[in-house]
């Protein structure tokens, strides 16, 4: 199998099949939260619509969300007159199924009231309100930093990455951070700092796409930048790229170093093709098909 063919099969490896059991399950969880919400939040009812990689086609099967948006129009004020109390009473609308832990901006879905393992759902629900009506920007209450609100757009986040035309190392590079426990690296930032670096390597290869992205993470870790492509002015993402860089860089050295020493299946793990697997249960077929002949060294009845 060249490159080409372990990238591809890795990508195909990381793909949930649409009525696969995960998406089926993530889709009654969602709906679930859904009605829940549109019960407590009369007319008019709050936007409640996918977000994360679910929108953005970038999802992969070790690492995967459905967020969900509720948004509320701007003169809507039954879930409170200010951004802190539409969080609050959006997380109290959901602790009453479910065990919820509080993000920045977002709230994580842990599990429902009869499990009390804490499981995580997949799902995280973003509660803001609209900036004029009921489309477009919207602000967010931030629990943490500087600022208690966040300007963002949903519709154009998920436009800046489905049609970045990089979905493919984007996706590779998220099963990069994931298996490398890079957890300072926020999915978004990488999604962005991609992106960019391929702004001009579309028409490349994507072995050859990824190489430029661990090589820039490997040797200009100090410059590295990204914008809020729904705020670029307003939300400041230096911190999330500092917390992150230096991080970056080491593993991008160490991953560059085990293509050179040993292979890019030593990158992303051993798949096994489908041409192996047609391979491998042909075996099985024939292999079940065969008759133990008898042994006439053995006495009758052994």
């Amino acid at each position: 199998m060249n490159t080409k063919e372990y990238l591809n099969e890795t990508l195909d490896d990381q793909t949930l099949a649409e009525n696969g059991k995960e998406l089926k399950k993530l889709r009654r969880h969602r709906d679930d939260i859904k009605n829940l919400l549109l019960s407590k939040y009369s007319s008019p009812n709050p936007s409640i619509c996918w977000a994360g990689s679910m929108s953005k086609k970038t999802m992969i099967s070790d690492s995967y969300d459905g967020d969900l948006t509720c948004y509320f129009g701007h003169d809507d004020e039954q879930s409170g007159k200010t951004l802190e109390e539409i969080y609050q009473s959006v997380c109290d609308a959901l602790r009453d199924d479910y065990m919820v832990e509080e993000k920045p901006s977002a709230l994580r879905i842990m599990s429902d009231q009869t499990d009390s393992r804490g499981q995580y759902l997949h799902l995280d629900v973003v509660p803001g309100r609209y900036i004029e009506g009921d489309s477009g920007d919207v602000f967010l209450h931030r629990r943490t930093g500087d600022k208690s609100r966040m300007k963002t757009n949903l519709d154009v986040h998920i436009e800046h990455i489905r049609e970045s035309g990089v979905r493919d190392a984007i996706r590779l590079i998220k099963l990069w951070r994931f298996q490398n426990g890079l957890i300072h690296a926020k999915t978004f930032v990488v999604e962005l700092l991609v992106v960019k670096l391929l702004e001009k390597k579309k028409s490349s290869s994507l072995e050859n796409q990824l190489i430029h992205v661990w090589e820039s993470f490997r040797d200009n870790s100090a410059s590295l930048a990204v914008e809020d492509p729904a705020n670029p002015k307003g939300n400041d993402l230096k911190d999330q790229m500092d917390a992150c860089r230096v991080d970056l860089s080491r593993v991008a050295r160490q991953t560059l170093q085990t293509i050179e020493d040993s292979g890019w299946e030593d990158v992303f793990g051993a798949v096994e093709s489908e041409s192996e697997n047609v391979k491998a249960a042909a075996l099985r077929v024939a292999v079940a098909g065969v008759s133990v002949p008898n042994k006439p060294w053995l006495p009758k009845g052994k």
